[in-house]
């Protein structure tokens, strides 16, 4: 065994011990983890035995992955309910199989269904370290895969291919992106339904060595899920994500700003939430996806004013992001709501 500090709480030293704390507000997938066997069956104890949850290991190991989940995810209250219901539901079973009482395996098959940018995604990840640590997928990795990975173009190139994912995913957990488009009932030559036939199969077969989460938009995982009844009732868990409102989204992006090491100046932060009453109100609009890629670009403009100055620069220069580098998006420039002249730009 390693000698290495003990894990922190707000990180995920559980899989990785000795490996520093993740910054805060990060929301991308933790650092690589190396695949470790699942927890063996517990050892049966004694009926008259009284069992503590909160001094158990693997139960501190989900908590502490569940705190994680709530500090790095704004919002998401119903969600994170559920992944703690989830949670809750498999260490019982554990508990339960410790006085050897036996039950069918729990069915773990999900579907995520929520607008873009509203982390479907990082939740999932999070699921698959919850199912490794209770023993339920031999490691904590997710095959991540859409319509393309898995139709082939041609009679014979279908069955491989969705084979081929699923053979990565074993083990673990197979994200299913944009689900809906694997059935296309208007196209009788579309090999999507052969990728539903194998799934079916496959997700029956291995239940005890593979979970899959279908993702996508709510109404057209409505219909996909109508359409294959069969694949709907082997799905148990299905979770709703939804949008973020403009008060989530403005201290996802304090969270994004902060993580990159930069700051808004108060004025920025103003002229930030006025960008996104505007951003939110218009097509396309896709969450904390929208925020990041309206940070990159404010990064520009101000990256831009600063060799601009043509003068030594501080720190607090460096960063800081001020509402002229807000204003500077053409959102301002095309509704010719641009606040100051040196705004333009």
């Amino acid at each position: 065994m390693s000698s290495g500090p003990e894990p922190q709480p707000s990180g995920f030293g559980f899989y990785r011990p000795g490996q520093p704390d993740r910054p805060p507000g990060t929301t991308g997938p933790p650092a690589a983890a190396e695949p470790r066997e699942p927890t063996a069956d517990p050892v049966v104890i004694d009926d008259s035995a009284e069992l503590d949850l909160s001094s158990d290991e693997v139960a501190a190991a989900v908590e502490r992955t569940l705190a994680t989940l709530d500090a790095e995810l704004v919002g998401l209250s119903g969600v994170k309910r559920r992944v703690r219901e989830i949670a809750a539901l498999l260490l019982v079973d554990r508990a339960r199989r410790q006085f050897g009482l036996e039950s069918s395996r729990p069915t773990l098959h999900m579907s995520f269904t929520g607008g873009p940018g509203t982390g479907k995604t990082t939740v999932a990840l999070r699921m698959a370290q919850i199912l490794h640590a209770l023993g339920y997928v031999r490691s904590p990795k997710m095959h991540t895969v859409t319509r393309d990975d898995l139709v082939g173009q041609f009679i014979g190139h279908t069955a491989p291919k969705t084979k081929e994912a699923i053979a990565k995913a074993a083990g673990g957990v197979l994200f299913i992106d944009e689900a809906y488009y694997l059935h296309r009932p208007e196209n009788e030559r579309d090999y999507g339904q052969e990728v539903i036939e194998i799934l079916l199969t496959e997700m029956e077969n291995e239940r005890g060595s593979l979970v899959v989460i279908f993702a996508g938009y709510p109404d057209r995982m409505s219909t996909f899920f109508a359409a294959n009844p069969g694949l709907s009732s082997r799905v148990p868990h299905h979770i709703e994500f939804e949008d973020y409102t403009h008060q989530e989204l403005t201290q996802i992006a304090d969270l994004m700003v902060a993580a990159e090491n930069f700051r808004f100046d108060d004025a920025a932060r103003a002229a930030f939430s006025e960008y996104l009453d505007i951003r939110m109100a218009q097509p396309r609009f896709s969450n904390a996806r929208s925020v990041r890629n309206a940070i990159e670009r404010t990064r520009l403009r101000q990256a831009r004013r600063l060799v601009e100055l043509n003068r030594p620069l501080t720190k607090d220069d460096l960063i800081t992001l001020t509402a002229q580098d807000i204003y500077g998006s053409s959102l301002f420039a095309t509704r010719g709501a641009v606040a100051t002249p040196e705004a333009v730009g």
